[in-house]
This record gives C-alpha cells, structure tokens and sequence, in this order.
C-alpha cells in the first residue's frame, strides 16, 4: 500500500450498543498463561481504551480449507472481517525492538471487536532505501535475525491462544520493507538508491526494476531459501512447527507482487504468471496443510488486465484469490477530501469489487479483499480528527461484501488497512523514523494516513458489527 494519487499505481464504518463498542475498545493488559507472562503488567496509553480482564485462552480450531468458493473450519463455513497488522512480528520481538505488553493488549482489543484474521509480514530485507523500515529480519542473503524471527513465534503463539488466525507475506514489490528491489540489488550489485521512488519520484521505472526479481535465477535461489527458513521454522515458544499449526492459514507469496508498470508490465507478464504458479508450488510441497495465495491487488495490480489477473490466479497452486481497493490512490476519491467525491468512487469502489468477486466465481475459487482503506476527513494523519467519510467507505464496503455472501458468492472475507492500535508519532513531518512506534502505516506514509487507531471507535464499532453480522450467517 502506497501514497500515490496517480490511477496506474497503488494504494497501501454505524452505531452499535455501548456494551459492544466497550468491549471492542477493552485493551487488555498481560494474558495469564501467555508466551511471555513474565512480561511487564502495564496499563495500554490509549485515548479511549481501558483495562479488562481477558478471557481464558480459546480453544484452538483446526486448519482453514477450501470447498468449492467458501472457506470450511472444522467443518462449518469460515468467513472473517480481518486486519493488516504488518508489523505484528515487529512487536513480538524481544525488548529493544519490540513491545509484547503492548501486542498482547492489541491481541485482545481486537479479538474482543470480532477481529480474528491478521494478516502480517514475515520477511523483510535490509536496504538502503530512504523509507525502508528497520531492523529486518534478512541481513543479507541466506542471514537471518534470530530475535526478529522469534518475534513472530511469539506473535503465532499469542494468536494461537486467542484462536486467531495469520496470513502471512513472505516477500514485497514495495521498498518499505526491502523487498524484490534489494534482491535485485544483491544479485546484480546495484544499489537501491538508484530507483529509490523516495529519492527520485520514478514509480513506473521502479517497477520495472522491482520486477526484475521473477526473472534472476540468483535473487529466486535466495527469496526459496528464505521461504524454507519461515515456512520450515519451529516455533520457539510452543514448540510446534508452523506448517504443523493451525493458527496459520494462508502463506502468501509477497505483498502486492507486480508484473511492473501498467506501461511496462506486459512484457513480464510470461515470467510473472510462471514465477507465481512455481513459487506456490514450492510453498504447497513446504506446507501441504495451509494455503498458498497470492498477495496481488488484483487487476490494478495486473497491469490493469483481468486477463492477465485471472491468468496468474488460475494455477492449482494457488487456492484464493485476493484483491485490494485503494480509491485515493486510484485518484476514485480525494486524499485532501475524501467526501468532497466519495460517493462516486465509492459507486466505482463496489464495482471494482464486484468484478472481482464474479471472477473468483468463474475460477470456482475463495476470494479475499485482504486490504482496503481511506483517509481521514481532510486528508489529516491526527488521530484527534473526524472520520466521517471513511466511516461511509467501510460501511458501503462491509454492506456489498455482506450482501454478496449472503447470496452464496465467492467472497470469503476481508482484511482491513491497517490497525494501527496504540501507536502514535511526535514527528512534525508525520513520518516514521527508526526507534518509533510502529503503526497500521508503513514507513514510507504519513503515520496516521490509513491507520485504524485503537480511540477510532465510530470505525471499530462498524467492523464489530460486521464481524457479528458474518457469523450469523447459516
């Protein structure tokens, strides 16, 4: 997900009863029985949160699995309102890096809203790039950051005593975490300032570059290599390996994978779709008892063509479907005034998802829209200010998704963008710098650009009554 107006590049709520919305915004303090009950016991900083005592942990369910179009959970139906929540492996490492008090208590928070499907970044890449988020847990080629990959055991077994399942991507087309531009760099010795979109303003010729990575067999041999190190990994804490733990329900092969530009990107689209059907035929063979998706946009992220979009997605390697809708980065809706357009990007919004979901149904495939977001009223990052016209978004978003799920339609769940919980910065620019709180938005955007905060109760309460109103559902 991305801050760009232009239509060829990418992105990245209803009142309920106050009983509800008190448990949806419960941040809950230390867990008894969790993976790190030795953990400092600390109040969460949140504006509108308060302290509970959280439930005992939940009876863990078995492995998502498709049937025809739907999802199956231990043999019922498994739809799911969901979150981004990229940097959770962040917050899960030990101290320095990460803030296990303040995952658990976020853990909570949003199991208690009905949110129960995160999805997350497995892997990042030391760079050189201007916005690249820091530390990573790849160092160089075949070099992995023990702490940080003890972060998202920690992350998996918190989740798994809340029975919450991950999502979780293995790679990005975008710079903020390294990425297929620095497996570039390593392979042919360039360096990522030279297409560095922060520094030079080139998507389209960042793209292009990116994109490169499907097609060098060096950069393929390290991104399996790190493929094997999460997928293969034990988890530290529980003991489990992660192809053996349910809570996992979707390996995803990279965030937003690109052929390249829309101007540039069919002359990859061979090596793209192979790239695509191989790599999850890898994945399959790691982990036979999970998912393997994609990651894509869809056709936005396709070089704008179905064709290409369903190409990509009709291997049986590959066993869901996902998209994501950035209206304000397709220029659909105003960043600087999300209301001054926002019904007729949202009539274009729900066609957008409607075209998706049709093609899902042709493919007799799931889908995911595993990311969605706007800006807040005015196009401010303060967490202080309204959100009236996303409030619209998400409802008009959550409505269609419901209204095509009661008709027996393909579309399985969603996974808004992103929590951002109680993560807030002091910087006059709004941009993140290393050593600051994480938040829903990446290192490259405003802090406060998309992010759902944990005082966003107006939103909250609208994805609570969504994640409700699915389970109801026969």
């Amino acid at each position: 997900m991305l801050e760009i107006t232009l239509p060829s590049l990418p992105r990245r709520c209803l009142a309920v009863a106050p009983l509800l919305l008190a448990c949806a915004l419960a941040a809950c303090s230390g867990k008894p029985g969790s993976a790190d009950a030795a953990a400092p016991n600390a109040q969460a900083s949140a504006p509108a949160a308060a302290t509970a005592n959280p439930a005992e942990p939940a009876r863990q369910s078995g492995f998502v699995q498709v049937q025809g179009t739907h999802f199956v959970l231990d043999g019922k139906p498994y739809r799911f309102a969901g979150a981004n929540f990229w940097y959770g492996a962040y917050l899960g490492a030990p101290d320095g890096v990460g803030d296990r008090e303040r995952l658990r208590a976020e853990l909570d928070q949003l199991k208690a809203a009905g949110v129960d499907n995160l999805r997350v970044l497995a892997m990042s890449e030391a760079s050189g790039f201007k916005r690249g988020v820091r530390p990573a847990v790849m160092g160089q080629p075949g070099q992995y950051d023990e702490q940080m990959l003890q972060g998202l055991d920690y992350l998996l077994a918190e989740m798994a005593s809340r029975d919450m399942k991950a999502v979780l991507y293995l790679n990005n087309f975008w710079q903020w975490s390294g990425g297929m531009s620095q497996y570039v760099a390593w392979a042919t010795g360039g360096s990522v300032s030279e297409h560095d979109p922060d520094l030079t303003g080139d998507w389209g010729g960042f793209m292009q570059n990116s994109a490169r990575f499907y097609a060098i067999p060096e950069a393929q041999a390290w991104y399996r290599d790190a493929i094997r190190t999460v997928v293969g990994r034990t988890n530290s804490i529980t003991g489990v390996a992660y192809v053996d733990d349910p809570t996992v329900m979707s390996w995803q092969l990279a965030n937003e994978p690109r052929p390249g530009s829309d101007k540039g990107g069919h002359a990859n689209a061979e090596v793209y779709v192979k790239w695509i059907d191989e790599t999850a035929g890898f994945i399959r063979g790691l982990a036979p008892k999970q998912l393997v998706s994609t990651g894509s946009e869809g056709e936005k992220g396709s070089a704008a063509d179905m064709d290409l979009y369903v190409r990509a997605h009709s291997t049986p390697n590959v066993d869901y479907l996902t998209f994501h809708l950035w209206p304000s980065n397709w220029s659909w809706i105003d960043h600087k005034d999300p209301a001054a357009r926002l019904e007729s990007g949202l009539a274009t919004s729900l066609d957008y998802i409607d075209r998706h979901i049709d093609v899902a149904g042709r493919l007799g495939k799931p889908i995911v829209l595993s990311e969605f977001g706007l800006n807040r009223d005015q196009g401010s990052f303060d967490p202080a200010t309204g959100v009236q016209a996303r409030d619209r978004f998400y409802q008009a978003i959550y409505d269609r998704l419901l209204q095509r799920m009661q008709a027996g339609d393909a579309i399985a769940g969603s996974n808004f963008w992103a929590w951002g919980g109680r993560g807030r910065t002091t910087n006059a620019d709004w941009m993140w710098k290393a050593g600051d709180p994480f938040t829903g938005d990446p290192p490259q955007e405003a802090q406060g650009l998309f992010s759902l905060f944990d005082s966003d109760a107006s939103t909250l309460g609208i994805v609570t009554a969504h994640a409700r109103a699915m389970r109801e559902l026969p």
